[in-house]
């Protein structure tokens, strides 16, 4: 009787600390943190008629900078970044007990590309935006 009550106690235990790969997952997720140069940055900060010292200023230096025979200065801002986030959990008695433990994990991982065309005029002040953003 002593044996079968350590037995189910033992089980009880050992079964509260298993997660499914799902609930891992669900975990993993949580965690997101958001980047510093986001969609909705662009939006709200850049708008026609600045300055590129102002937009310099919000945004940073461009990745590609390029001008046309028109003296139309085209900034280009191309950011990819990639999160990875991996979760684990293990359960199982002594191999002697039960015969076997189990193991679940997760791994998730995303990529996301945001690019940004600011077009400046003669003056050097915004005459266009226009973006672009993916996440797979």
């Amino acid at each position: 009787m002593y044996k079968n009550i350590i037995a189910i106690s033992l089980t009880g235990v050992l079964l509260t600390a298993c997660k499914s790969a799902q609930e891992l997952r669900q975990d993993v997720t949580a965690g997101e943190s958001p980047s510093t140069f986001t969609l909705g940055k662009v939006q709200s900060s850049i708008h026609e008629g600045m300055s590129q010292e102002q937009v310099l200023s919000s945004l940073g230096s461009p990745n590609i900078v390029t001008n046309d025979d028109h003296g139309v200065e085209t900034w280009v801002y191309d950011k990819v970044s990639t999160e990875g986030a991996r979760a684990a959990s293990g359960g199982g008695g002594t191999l002697i007990l039960f015969g076997s433990s189990s193991k679940a994990s997760a791994y998730e991982a995303t990529q996301k590309t945001l690019t940004v065309m600011i077009k400046f005029d003669p003056r050097k002040h915004v005459q266009s935006i226009k973006y672009h953003q993916s996440k797979f």
